[in-house]
């Protein structure tokens, strides 16, 4: 079984930029697609970005693509969202997530959660 640590939320102005970070101990974390989803306050879960296995492949919300970056280091049990020009419409809990399939889509439920790390832009 997985476990997943996030870190790196905060309060950000607008334009600025954050780096989230989330550990992954338990089984073979390079056995595992990993991605973010985020929720607000009164919306949905939203799926955020995803990268598979390998790394080779990633996927992003359309929100977010060309401001955010997705990567993994599998030798330090890693997965980073490097969030750039951030918005205030990104304000929202980041939640990592890990899963033997990768995905792309709001509705999917990985199968391992972290806790959540809050991120808030101000304008």
């Amino acid at each position: 079984q997985a476990q997943l640590v996030e870190s790196g939320g905060g309060l950000v102005q607008a334009g600025g930029s954050l780096r989230l970070s989330c550990v992954a101990s338990g089984r073979t974390f390079s056995s595992y697609a990993m991605g973010w989803f985020r929720q607000a306050p009164g919306k949905a879960r939203e799926f955020v970005a995803s990268i598979s296995r390998s790394g080779d492949s990633t996927y992003y919300a359309d929100s977010v693509k060309g401001r955010f970056t997705i990567s993994r280091d599998n030798a330090k049990n890693t997965v980073y969202l490097q969030m750039n020009s951030l918005k205030s419409e990104d304000t929202a809990v980041y939640y990592c997530a890990a899963d033997p399939v990768v995905w792309y889509t709001s509705d999917y439920h990985p199968d391992y959660w972290g806790q959540g790390t809050q991120v808030t832009v101000s304008s």
